[in-house]
């Protein structure tokens, strides 16, 4: 009775040891590596607003003396993660204190600036809760709404901006061609060998529907169906892509790297003198029936030197630098 119950203890606890072994391959192979290291705020918010206010002291936000500050109906300013701390900048230039309301995690509904990243901005610019949105270009999802709304978008370029893929720091690739990533992303090429890495296989990661990085993406693809390896997945080097300033200044990305394309490096003088072969503009976005007198007065600001300037200093390619 006693061998019985050593033998059926002895199988408990081998039982035990293989769930724990299963679940620390998991959390080696698959949790670590996708936990989010960041603050509430940034979990939240996809990045930290508090660091970028308008009107704070504290603010990290480019600070440009401007002969212009708007009143009355003030346009209500919204958009994409990484253009928040320019747009934010804009409203510190040209509108009064008292405008920006933010009560510690979120602008309150009377802010005239918001923050509800790529998706909820272009919705709320087509519903009228914002006025100017600045963001890339809209996904087709995002024109089609407009239209079912019958909202007409008047897309106003105002800086250029690189389109980048990044990889962990240790991984041996430093570059890549624009061909060999779309291969990578449609799963013709499935291990790092294949593109002059090591023998691991690649975790193509993709992002959100609706996202300006996920609708940058789909037009570098061209009409390439994109796929991702469970084996990548499970135990694979990972490639993700942003745009050039979320991904290397704003969200910290300790242990990652930016990689160049076709042997050009994703820095502002390769984006103006479009070297660089995946960059584009991003807009000012407002509906074309939106009669609000300051959205033209707000937008012909930006395109000043004065808004150029913090174009620049936010760490983008203002648009004079590519002319």
């Amino acid at each position: 009775m006693r061998t019985k119950l050593m033998k059926q203890l002895a199988s408990v606890f081998a039982l035990i040891l293989a769930f724990a072994a299963f679940d620390l391959a998991v959390w080696q192979g698959i949790t670590r590596r996708y936990i989010d290291r960041h603050s509430d705020e940034m979990k939240r918010s996809s990045v930290a607003v508090s660091a970028f206010l308008p009107f704070d002291p504290d603010s990290r936000i480019v600070r440009v003396e401007s002969g212009l500050t708007l009143s009355g109906d003030l346009p209500v300013l919204d958009g994409a993660a990484a253009l928040y701390p320019m747009y934010a900048a804009f409203a510190h230039a040209v509108y009064p204190p008292d405008s920006v309301q933010f009560d510690g995690k979120d602008f309150t509904p009377e802010s005239a600036v918001q923050y509800t990243n790529t998706r909820g901005a272009y919705k709320a610019v087509v519903d009228g809760t914002a006025d100017v949105v600045f963001c890339a270009k809209p996904s087709a999802e995002q024109l089609a709404y407009a239209k079912e709304q019958g909202a007409e978008l008047e897309l106003v370029p105002i800086g250029k901006e690189a389109f980048v893929f990044v990889v962990s720091s240790d991984n041996p690739v430093d570059n890549l061609t624009v061909e060999q990533v779309r291969s990578i992303f449609s799963g013709q090429y499935t291990k790092w060998s294949e593109v002059g890495g090591d023998d691991t296989f690649i975790d193509a990661v993709q992002r959100n529907t609706g996202s300006g990085s996920q609708t940058a993406m789909l037009n570098f693809m061209g009409g390439i169906p994109m796929k991702r390896s469970l084996r990548g997945a499970l135990s694979g080097r990972a490639i993700g892509y942003s745009f050039r300033y979320y991904a290397g200044d704003m969200a910290g990305t300790n242990g990652v790297k930016m990689l160049s394309l076709n042997g050009v490096s994703p820095d502002a003088a390769h984006i103006a003198d479009g070297s660089y072969p995946v960059s584009s503009n991003f807009y000012a976005v407002y509906n074309k029936a939106n009669d609000n007198e300051n959205i033209p007065r707000l937008i012909d600001f930006i395109l000043s030197e004065e808004g150029q300037q913090i174009v620049a200093q936010s760490g983008y390619v203002p648009l004079h630098a590519a002319e």
